[in-house]
């Protein structure tokens, strides 16, 4: 069988340059890309956000990955397809967080890992009598997960490809987060072995490695584990972890020790009365000075996140956030509009109270106001949120948190210059001279690494 793998193009957020979706290739795809492959099949994938997909009958099946805000540009595709004679199959973060709405919109819908039933779509689809619905409990062994390959897609077209999953989900469910949807659906926190991640760190042409975990240290035993075994090979990498991190020191020092350069952590927000609203018990306002030292103490860096417009918000919020952001010299800032998402404990809330104002799937980015906050103003929500971008960006502010590490000062003009503050100029770049050469110079520019 021909199959093709379509990752559905996402809206642009107003902050962003199309950068962002071109960071790296979708892991998600890729890892069906390896069961299609091992089943003797011919697989083509195709990213919109590198180019558009020209739906055509020469395909057997098609395969679509979407998240909620795509779930529209989705349908389309399996209309189209559907026209033309051929197999749709729709899976993804924002069907198995709510396969009750994807079943209404897709014909059929897969849940859970792909490892678990994509040799079985596979399989009806040549026999031409594909199911309604295939679902893998979100349990599924972690020994059972799959790298991704590689062999079907270009590159070229992206920032990155030294990206690795070493585990799926997270041991938390915070209200408006889609694992807290996932869980609901009996989903959890798996990791893959050791050896296998350390496997696919070694094919990677790089020592440059970014682990795009939900949270890194789901299971810390696992990460010490997996950490020890990376130490030979001198890496440089960065993560994503909860804000528990400050109570694993020795963890911590690990990770300095093994060639941490950054880590990610969803602080959400700087009102300790907003975070107790949304179930995020893991981070603890009066303690966030000191994860800030933690890091920076080790020569990490902080790419810190941040939601606006939960119940305890006003318009005062932002510019808290922008003084404690500068004043603790985080380095990176992804702010976002409180989303939300169907099929997450927010959601149910917010339209039991009748605060649902935007029923568009496709603004359901964290970059639309859909709810209606409590202590502010749709329109204060989003020009406040903007604004963050505006301030923290700015070229004063920029100065103000120059890091004290000699070694993080390249990444960190690097990435608040080129991709955030001159981000549209480094997108020319990248369509002149190719994303994965500027990817490759960045690399090189910020880490002296292969």
């Amino acid at each position: 069988m021909r199959v093709k793998l379509i990752q559905p193009l996402a809206a642009t957020r107003p902050m962003d340059t199309s950068l962002k979706a071109r960071m790296a290739p979708h892991l998600g795809l890729l890892t069906i890309a390896r069961i299609v492959e091992d089943c003797g099949h011919e697989v083509v994938v195709v990213n919109e956000n590198v180019a558009l997909d020209e739906p055509s009958s020469g395909f057997d099946l098609v395969g679509i990955s979407a998240s909620i805000d795509i779930l529209l540009r989705a349908r389309d595709l399996a209309d189209a397809y559907r026209r033309l004679g051929v197999h749709v199959a729709v899976g993804g973060i924002g069907v198995t967080s709510n396969p009750d709405l994807a079943e209404k919109m897709f014909s059929t819908i897969c849940v859970g890992p792909a490892e678990g039933h994509w040799r079985d779509v596979l399989a009806d689809a040549a026999a031409g009598k594909l199911r309604a619905r295939y679902e893998t409990p979100l349990s599924f062994s972690g020994e059972s997960l799959l790298a991704p390959s590689f062999k079907s897609v270009d590159t070229r077209g992206c920032l990155y490809d030294n990206v690795i999953a070493a585990s799926r989900g997270c041991p938390f469910a915070c209200d408006f987060c889609y694992n807290a949807a996932v869980r609901s659906h009996g989903g959890c926190y798996v990791h893959r072995t050791v050896e296998s991640v350390v496997d696919e760190v070694q094919t990677k042409s790089t020592r440059h490695i970014m682990f795009i975990d939900d949270n890194f240290i789901g299971r810390p035993a696992f990460t010490r584990d997996l950490l020890a075994a990376l130490r030979p090979l001198r890496l440089k990498w960065s993560a994503a972890v909860s804000a528990n991190i400050l109570d694993m020191p020795d963890l911590l020092d690990l990770m300095a020790e093994t060639g941490c350069q950054s880590l990610f952590i969803g602080f959400e927000s700087v009102n300790p009365a907003s975070l107790s609203g949304v179930g995020k018990g893991q981070n603890n306002v009066s303690r966030f000075e000191a994860l800030a030292e933690a890091l920076h103490s080790r020569a990490i860096m902080i790419n810190a996140s941040f939601v606006f417009g939960l119940d305890a918000d006003d318009a005062s919020t932002f510019d808290r956030t922008v003084q404690w952001v500068v004043e603790n010299k985080i380095e990176t800032v992804t702010s976002h509009i409180a989303t939300p998402y169907p099929g997450t404990p927010f959601y149910e809330r917010m339209r039991r109270d009748g605060r649902i104002i935007d029923h568009d799937l496709s603004h359901y980015d964290t970059a639309h106001v859909v709810m209606r906050p409590k202590n502010m103003t749709p329109e204060e929500l989003y020009a406040g949120y903007l604004r963050v971008y505006r301030e923290v960006y700015s070229l004063r502010n920029i100065w103000r948190r120059l890091p004290r590490a000699r070694s993080q000062l390249m990444p960190y003009l690097l990435f608040n210059l080129f991709y955030r503050k001159w981000g549209a100029a480094t997108e020319r770049l990248g369509r002149m001279i190719g994303f994965d050469r500027v990817g490759a110079i960045a690399r090189r520019a910020a880490y002296f690494v292969r």
